[in-house]
């Protein structure tokens, strides 16, 4: 945890026996791109990889210098929005031992919604101009693309 982040600063609230006052911040994601796929609706997309099919990923052309470098080959990872899946409200009231019971008081508030990431792993098979085609992607047709990283290597 860093010192000057947001955590640190309601930690020091909460053990400062302080009222708390819980900023609620949202963000907007702006997609890169969509997902062009034979999957039409969530059920019939695959869980994992298994049995998922290629996908096209298509960019929108304000990204098109980023993915100009992606090639056929590459392995990649794709975050997607998965903006058809079922919110659901998740908390979060792990404790330890050794913290003070003042703790408590933060199980409720980071109650909020699961926020619906896909994270595709998969090689680049074909490129056509802002598209390229991935292997075994399970998101369905229409999904946006939020990012597309090439895989880093082995770790050191």
């Amino acid at each position: 945890m860093q010192a000057g982040s947001i955590w640190a600063a309601l930690w020091a609230v909460l053990a400062a026996g302080e009222p708390t006052v819980v900023v609620h911040t949202s963000y907007g994601l702006v997609p890169v791109g969509w997902v062009q796929s034979a999957l039409r609706v969530p059920r019939d997309a695959p869980n994992q990889r298994d049995g998922a099919p290629r996908a096209w990923i298509r960019f929108d052309e304000q990204v098109a210098e980023g993915a100009k470098d992606l090639r056929p080959g590459e392995e990649i990872v794709v975050l997607t929005w998965l903006h058809l899946s079922p919110r659901r409200r998740t908390e979060h009231t792990s404790r330890r031992r050794h913290e003070p019971a003042v703790d408590r008081r933060v199980q409720h508030l980071f109650t909020q919604p699961a926020e619906p990431i896909g994270l595709h792993r998969a090689r680049i098979v074909a490129r056509e101009g802002l598209r390229i085609e991935a292997g075994a992607v399970e998101a369905i047709d229409g999904t946006p693309v939020v990012d597309v990283k090439p895989t880093a290597g082995p770790p050191a």
